[in-house]
C-alpha cells in the first residue's frame, strides 16, 4: 500500500500554493502552418538537363511579423533560391511559408524574439522541406538547405541595431574606447 505523501498519491507537493484560476501565465505555441506562396520556375527545360557546369546557387531568405488579432500573429519565412550555370538560368523557387503564432501574457522583449529568432526555427524545417520537394520536382537534385541558426541572427541585429542607434547619437559603445 502506498503510504502518506507518497508521490504515486499525492501529486501536490506544495498544498499551500493552490492555483487561483486566472490566465497569467505567458504561453506562446504555433497555431498553425501553411505555404501562403510558392513559384517554382525551370525556364531551360529541358535544355538545362544538358548542361555540364555547376551551378551557382544564391540562397537568401527573409522574416516579417504581422498581427492578426490581439493574441494572433502570422510569421512568415521567406526563402529565395536561385541556380544558374554559364549557360543560363537552372531555376527559381520563392517560398513564402508561415505560421500563425499564438502569445498571451508575454512581455513584449519575448513576444518579440518569439516571433523573430523562435517561430521561423520551429517553421524553417517544414519551409526547408518544401524547397527540397520543389527543387527534386524540377528534375534536380533536391536542394537541402543548411540548418540556420535564427537565435544567433536575431541576437547579431539587435547588436548591430544598437551600435547604429550608439552611432547616431554619437556615443561610443560600451567596449570600445
Amino acid at each position: 500500500m502506498a503510504d502518506e505523501g507518497d508521490v504515486l498519491t499525492d501529486l501536490n507537493m506544495d498544498p499551500a500554493s493552490a492555483g487561483n484560476g486566472a490566465d497569467n501565465q505567458p504561453v506562446a505555441g504555433i497555431i498553425s502552418q501553411y505555404v501562403k506562396d510558392l513559384s517554382v520556375e525551370n525556364p531551360n527545360a529541358p535544355a538545362c538537363f544538358q548542361w555540364q557546369g555547376a551551378p551557382n546557387i544564391d540562397l537568401q531568405f527573409n522574416i516579417a511579423a504581422e498581427t492578426v488579432s490581439d493574441e494572433v500573429s502570422e510569421v512568415e519565412l521567406k526563402i529565395k533560391l536561385t541556380a544558374k550555370a554559364e549557360e543560363g538560368d537552372l531555376y527559381l523557387v520563392e517560398l513564402a511559408y508561415c505560421g500563425l503564432v499564438g502569445m498571451r501574457n508575454m512581455p513584449d522583449e519575448h513576444a518579440h524574439a518569439f516571433l523573430y529568432a523562435e517561430a521561423p526555427r520551429i517553421l524553417f524545417p517544414f519551409a526547408r522541406r518544401v524547397v527540397a520537394d520543389a527543387t527534386r520536382d524540377l528534375g534536380f537534385q533536391p536542394m537541402m538547405i543548411d540548418p540556420i541558426d535564427f537565435n544567433g541572427l536575431y541576437l547579431s541585429q539587435l547588436q548591430r541595431r544598437a551600435e547604429e542607434e550608439a552611432a547616431a547619437a554619437g556615443q561610443v559603445p560600451a567596449g570600445e574606447a
